[in-house]
C-alpha cells in the first residue's frame, strides 16, 4: 500500500490484535530503537572512514545535530503520545490515504 510506515503498520496491527491506541503507538515507537540505531552505527561507521576535508560539516556540528534531533524527537514523540492518548489517528489515516491515491495517480 503506498505511504504505508514502519510505524504505521505496526501501529495498525497493534489496534487490530485489540491494544489501546497509545499501548499500539508506544510499541511501534519501541520498536524503531533498533533500527533507527542500527542506521545511526552504520552512518557512523561509514562517517569514520571517511577523511574530515571530504565532508563539509565536522565532529562538532554532527554531534550538535545529533543532540538537537534527538531532542527534538523525543518532544515530538512526547506530543503525539499526548495527542493519540485523546484522540482519534483519523487525521493521519485520512492523509496517508491522499497521499496513497496522489502517489498512485502520478
Amino acid at each position: 500500500i503506498p505511504g504505508v510506515s514502519r510505524s504505521g503498520a505496526t501501529t495498525t496491527m497493534g489496534l487490530a490484535l485489540g491494544y489501546s491506541r497509545p499501548a499500539a503507538a508506544r510499541y511501534a515507537f519501541l520498536l524503531a530503537i533498533p533500527a533507527v540505531f542500527g542506521s545511526g552505527l552504520y552512518e557512523l561507521v561509514n562517517a569514520l572512514g571517511e577523511t574530515t576535508s571530504t565532508g563539509p560539516f565536522g565532529w562538532g556540528e554532527t554531534i550538535a545535530a545529533t543532540v538537537v534531533s534527538f531532542a527534538v524527537g523525543l518532544a515530538v514523540i512526547a506530543g503525539l503520545m499526548a495527542y493519540i492518548s485523546k484522540r482519534s489517528f483519523l487525521p493521519f489515516v485520512i492523509y496517508r490515504v491522499l497521499l496513497g491515491g496522489v502517489l498512485i495517480v502520478l
